[in-house]
């Protein structure tokens, strides 16, 4: 029986799945599952549906809620962290200061001035969460889902000896938008992924032994299927590869198109692209936030049953408990060469082998230019960040916005610097000690 640890479950809707998600495989459906927040309105929430799940599903978990995390940690053999650090004012801060500058962000959870300032409020924490484990549980595997994934996981590669592993689902999601747009059975796609979190490539599509990159370039020429995805044909169009995660997170990664409003309203299309205006994920994350303070008014938790979702953590675990082989796509670090024609210490996200012997990488070789120019604008952003974020290096955070791709292509370099000069005062309290 293993005990699992979610730190951050007061994310009642995601902290479900990923319960359900665990209790779907009879060989974990007798875990110890603690739930852990600071918010302990919202763990009572999913406490409360966690222990609908067990009894409806009359399986042998056991549910624990505790706001203490070193309780929580106490003898885990995995931890699942889905943090969100500091709440609604940085977030609206670090989305509404870059909008005044002309930086128009749709997301601001990954890169951008967004996803940097929202690193170096997560980093610490989560740092003192792999403190804690060291102490408390020193061989359990640390399951990252809080983003921004690269930064917050190459942090803790540096920084830690916890192992640590960084979960997302944009290839299963990616891989399900082909599925659709191409009209096949998705389980019968065949693909080989790799890059960084939210910028890795489908380098090799394939069913039944073909092609498909033909199929999927015809098919962007369909106008409806192409508003569906606009980014992220755009980016197949002229650099040959489709990439994961979504046209309007995309938008946000590269020079070409948040800069004249005018493209942005081109771009906002259907489906995957239809959440391409400034400021989208904010506020719709103010609305749900909203709503989760009146969760249950609306679960019914006599239906509440186990389902089996997209996400990778319960195939992990059940792999390194039963000794079952899979392929996951995992965000690791890069110390083995993973990916060849990207720095040792990144965090990469590559196919990876998994079973009872742990989590093996594979090797990925090369990345094809120009795919490795467009990766590396992020993963230098990235490196800087954690060298702020670590080291305390102020002029570190500054140059890691300047080099942010979408900045760079919207302000002056003297603009950029005001700007996250007024981030790091207004984030100030929720920021490391920068010097």
């Amino acid at each position: 029986m293993s005990r699992i640890a979610f730190i951050g479950a007061g994310s009642m809707v995601f902290a479900k799945k990923l319960v359900g998600d665990l209790l779907s495989f009879p060989e974990l459906a007798d875990s110890e599952i603690v739930l852990m927040d600071i918010d302990d309105h919202r763990l009572e929430q999913t406490e409360r549906v966690a222990r609908a799940m067990v009894e409806n599903g009359d399986v042998g978990a056991t549910i624990e809620a505790t706001t203490d995390r070193r309780e929580a940690l106490e003898g885990a053999d995995y931890v699942l962290n889905m943090i969100n650090v500091g709440g609604t004012e940085p977030f609206e801060n670090e989305i509404r200061i870059p909008e005044r500058y002309g930086v128009e962000q749709a997301i601001g959870d990954t890169l951008g001035p967004g996803g940097i300032f929202r690193g170096l409020r997560t980093i610490p924490t989560m740092l003192e969460i792999a403190r804690d484990m060291e102490e408390l549980c020193p061989d359990a595997l640390l399951l990252n889902y809080t983003n921004p994934m690269a930064i917050c996981c190459w942090a803790l590669f540096e920084a830690t000896e916890i192992e640590t592993v960084g979960l997302c689902h944009s290839v299963q999601h990616t891989a399900e938008a082909i599925a659709d747009y191409l009209e096949l059975p998705q389980a019968e796609l065949e693909y080989w992924v790799a890059g960084i979190n939210h910028v890795a490539w489908f380098l090799e599509l394939e069913h039944e032994g073909q092609d498909l990159y033909p199929d999927l370039r015809a098919a962007m020429d369909d106008g409806t299927i192409y508003e569906q995805d606009t980014v992220r044909f755009d980016l197949m169009k002229h650099f040959g590869r489709f990439v994961t995660e979504s046209s309007h997170h995309n938008s946000e990664y590269h020079p070409y198109f948040r800069t004249d409003p005018a493209e942005i309203e081109r771009l906002e299309g259907t489906g995957y692209a239809e959440r391409m205006p400034t400021a989208t994920y904010l506020e719709g994350w103010k609305e749900r936030s909203a709503e989760r303070d009146d969760a249950l008014a609306d679960v019914d938790l006599d239906a509440v049953g186990i389902e089996r979702s997209e996400e990778y953590a319960s195939r992990l675990i059940h792999s390194l408990e039963t000794g079952t082989p899979r392929r996951l796509n995992l965000n690791v670090a890069n110390e083995t060469g993973a990916i060849a024609n990207l720095p040792t210490a990144a965090c990469v996200e590559v196919p990876c082998l998994v079973d009872g012997t742990g989590v093996h990488p594979c090797s990925v070789g090369d990345l094809p230019q120009p795919l490795v120019g467009i990766t590396r604008t992020n993963v230098n952003v990235q490196e800087l960040a954690v060298r702020g974020a670590l080291e305390g290096d102020r002029e570190a955070v500054h140059q890691a916005v300047k080099l942010d791709p979408l900045t760079a292509a919207s302000l002056t370099l003297e603009e950029i610097h005001e700007m996250t000069e007024e981030l790091l005062v207004a984030n100030e309290a929720y920021l490391p000690t920068l010097e």
